[in-house]
């Protein structure tokens, strides 16, 4: 796997702490990542790096639903970091969330989107890089935090109403214990459902004066954040968390960017690109990512990226790879499966 430049990750605060608490030693963990044991005094580290620890970490414990909920039920809450402070001492539960997925951008390399839907609000998490998604332990450890947060948070046992991982993800039992409700696994997302009731349960943790102070600090990271983004970047971004809902337009897409259609169109040429070349790209990758879960079949994948019907998905990937859908992902889960097979231990290149 190859590194962003731009995702540089923070480790979390208190997270090696953590791990002494399970009786786990940080250099363990170093070694069992392939990584120089120093790196446990590094507080900044690539994403492959990330990616290494988070996945030594579940198979020292060996079992990732185990290593999910011995974590998230451990992680002292003074030790979360100012984003994640900024949502434990919110107003309430939906508060909490909203800012969760607005401040996520500043700690990579997932992204979090919410949508509130009569008695449910589903929470879908994408990886900023669909081509690279990171391991399973990461998906379960940021669901799992959400309802830790608004159990934290109200000091009620908030359960969820359903959780779906797109990957085998361990015990099913213990995190359908944790959750408090089904698990669904091969599913086409990541998501997390709660029952919209919880949403309004005020935090006993609001602290009102601290928000005043982490707020305009967050957003004035936030904004230098996406200044240096690139709005090319940003619009694939957008364009990629919206295609479930359908082919996203230029007005929406500006909108979210808080510019006007004609000022994004000529960023977007100031960058040598176009909206519908954007929109190409965004869909092809999603597709690539899509098309590695073999739980989901090709109509399921045209869907995901926008496409009305599955013909027009197929003359598009024909373009594209010069291949049908299924003798691309016939070939390379193929290639995956075996290159699986000649490796007896992860390695930070995987």
């Amino acid at each position: 796997m190859k590194s962003h430049a731009s995702d540089r990750i923070k480790m979390p605060l208190g997270f090696w702490a953590s791990l002494r608490h399970l009786g786990i030693a940080a250099h363990d963990v170093a070694r069992r990542a392939r990584l120089p044991l120093a790196i446990v005094n590094e507080s900044v580290v690539t994403t492959t790096q990330y990616f290494a620890i988070w996945q030594a970490y579940a198979d020292l414990v060996g079992d990732t639903a185990k290593a999910i909920v011995q974590l998230v039920s451990i992680f002292e809450t003074a030790k979360y970091p100012p984003s994640v402070l900024a949502t434990y001492h919110a107003r309430d539960y939906q508060d909490a969330l909203h800012r969760m997925a607005r401040y996520k951008i500043l700690c990579p390399p997932e992204s979090l989107s919410i949508k509130e839907e009569g008695e449910l609000c589903t929470i879908e998490m994408e990886w900023l890089h669909a081509e690279h998604p990171g391991p399973p332990i990461l998906v379960g450890i940021t669901l799992a935090f959400l309802v830790e947060l608004g159990r934290r948070g109200t000091g009620q046992h908030v359960t969820a109403q359903s959780v779906e991982f797109m990957h085998p993800i361990g015990d099913v039992q213990v995190l359908e214990a944790y959750f408090g409700c089904p698990i669904r696994l091969e599913a086409p997302y990541n998501r997390l459902t709660l029952h919209r009731r919880d949403l309004d349960c005020s935090f006993a943790s609001y602290n009102k004066e601290l928000l005043e102070i982490l707020t305009p600090a967050l957003d004035q990271s936030l904004d230098g954040h996406q200044r240096n983004r690139s709005v090319t970047e940003m619009v694939k971004w957008i364009m990629k968390r919206s295609l479930t809902g359908g082919c996203p337009d230029i007005h929406s897409v500006a909108k979210e960017l808080g510019m006007s259609d004609r000022t994004l169109q000529r960023r977007l040429s100031d960058e040598n690109t176009t909206f519908k070349n954007l929109l190409t790209q965004a869909r092809h990758e999603q597709a690539l990512a899509y098309l590695a879960n073999s739980s989901l079949d090709i109509k399921e994948v045209a869907f995901l990226i926008g496409y009305e019907d599955q013909n027009s998905f197929y003359r598009a990937f024909r373009i594209w790879e010069g291949d049908t859908p299924t003798n691309w992902r016939n070939q390379n889960l193929g290639a995956t499966s075996l290159s699986e097979g000649r490796l007896s231990m992860p390695t930070i290149d995987q």
